[in-house]
């Protein structure tokens, strides 16, 4: 544990070094390498400690440039959305809203390749009700997985601030939502003493950042600023995306395979305890299949296989779904090794 907490620590300053100059994003630059070292549900804790951490220590460095109409309508929607976030942790599967988070920010994808001009003629302020809305979405993101970072980093680039205001700004927010959260994660249990020394190895490693980043910032200009800002939401969402894939293919046992039948090529996806055909052929498109059993057939179906099964000596039921088509049965009727393959509509 000591060697992991010590490479995670100097992982942690480097990633809250570049969450300064993207403007956020530590947090799911971490996240897949808590999830190798802690269950999903703690992950949220461990990385609530540090980024509260880097949150305070950022409010000190840039308390000057803080705005205020932001701050006042973005908390009280966020703090009530926090606990929705973390009640729902008990329900939902946070790898899999890792996986949207993923989609989301690659969107960000065509303003990296946009002029200062396109960039300043989009700048504007938001009314306030979406100042509000932002805010309780940010709030119940944070509450399932902790981090919110880059997720919201495109609203806060697009509003028109400067940089500083932007560091000053999201610490300010997000800092007393980082502080509910530990306190609605500790009353529910979401946390491990791991997770404790975890999460102060990332406090510390985000304290040090925030203080050595400050000689950095005033180099780099807004729009370099903007344009790092965007590639790095890109990036965390190839990196996240690739992390939510891996570890839903093996949590959920996904498999694909293909095999010919009857000279149809099928592909064959087996999620959980289901599995599911695709097929295409030229003269009928696209088909999902699914394997059923006998009692899933209509009652007039039913009656058909019964009397089939005293001639065949195996018979295997799919149903199938086609764009615009009603659906239908297959039935794959085994003589010995002799197969006969037989279509009906529902």
């Amino acid at each position: 544990m000591a060697p992991a907490l010590v490479l995670l620590f100097f992982g942690s300053i480097l990633a809250f070094w570049i969450s300064t100059i993207c403007g956020g994003g530590a947090s799911l630059i971490l996240i897949p390498i808590l999830n190798s070292l802690l269950a999903p549900s703690i992950v949220p804790f461990a990385l609530t400690v540090g980024t509260a951490s880097n949150s305070a220590s950022r409010i000190i460095i840039f308390k000057k440039n803080i705005n205020w109409k932001i701050f006042y309508w973005f908390v009280p929607f966020s703090i009530p959305a926090v606990l929705l976030g973390a009640w729902l942790i008990k329900f939902l599967n946070p790898i899999y809203l890792q996986l949207s988070v993923s989609l989301f920010l690659l969107v960000n994808l065509p303003e990296i390749f946009k002029s200062k001009t396109d960039h300043e003629t989009n700048e504007k302020p938001y009314p306030n009700f979406i100042l509000a809305v932002i805010g309780f979405l940010s709030g119940l993101v944070s509450g399932i997985t902790g981090a919110i970072g880059l997720l919201f980093n495109r609203f806060y680039l697009s509003y028109g601030l400067q940089k500083e205001e932007i560091v000053a700004t999201r610490a300010a927010n997000e800092l007393f939502l980082h502080l509910f959260k530990l306190v609605v994660y500790i009353t529910l249990g979401f946390y491990s003493e791991a997770a404790i020394y975890i999460g102060i190895a990332i406090a510390l490693a985000s304290i040090i950042s925030s203080f050595s980043i400050k000689y950095i910032l005033p180099y780099i200009s807004d729009l370099v600023f903007k344009k790092i800002g965007y590639m790095s939401m890109v990036l965390a969402g190839i990196f996240l995306l690739s992390s939510s894939v891996n570890k839903i293919i093996d949590q959920d046992h996904i498999s694909v395979s293909t095999s010919w039948v009857i000279r149809e090529q099928e592909t064959s996806i087996s999620w959980r305890e289901s599995n599911f055909i695709l097929e295409y052929s030229w003269e009928e498109g696209l088909e999902i299949e699914r394997p059923i059993f006998p009692q899933e057939l209509p009652d007039q179906l039913i009656l058909k296989y019964e009397s089939m099964t005293r001639t065949y000596d195996r018979i295997f039921l799919e149903k199938v779904f086609r764009f615009r088509e009603p659906i239908s049965y297959e039935f794959y009727c085994y003589k010995g090794s002799n197969l006969t393959k037989f279509e009906f509509s529902e």
